[in-house]
């Protein structure tokens, strides 16, 4: 199995929770995902999102995917 290729991938989670006043824990409830996914997700280090999980976070916190999601090179 090839190591894994570096991403340039980055996730503006924790700026979005702070600038609606949620918590991790209260988005992952309202979502229903569980709050180590997000975590994974807030980190940088999740693999994949699936569309529907997005588009219930981008729901959640009033944003567009691109709010959430950037590209660092």
């Amino acid at each position: 199995m090839p190591p894994e290729e570096e991403h340039h991938v980055v996730v503006h989670l924790d700026k979005l929770l702070a600038d609606r006043g949620m918590t991790l824990t209260e988005l992952a409830d309202r979502v229903g995902v569980t709050i180590v996914n997000l975590s994974i997700l807030k980190n940088g280090r999740a693999r994949a999102i699936r569309f529907s999980t997005l588009s219930a976070v981008c729901r959640e916190l009033g944003c567009q995917p691109g709010d959430l999601l950037g590209y660092d090179s």
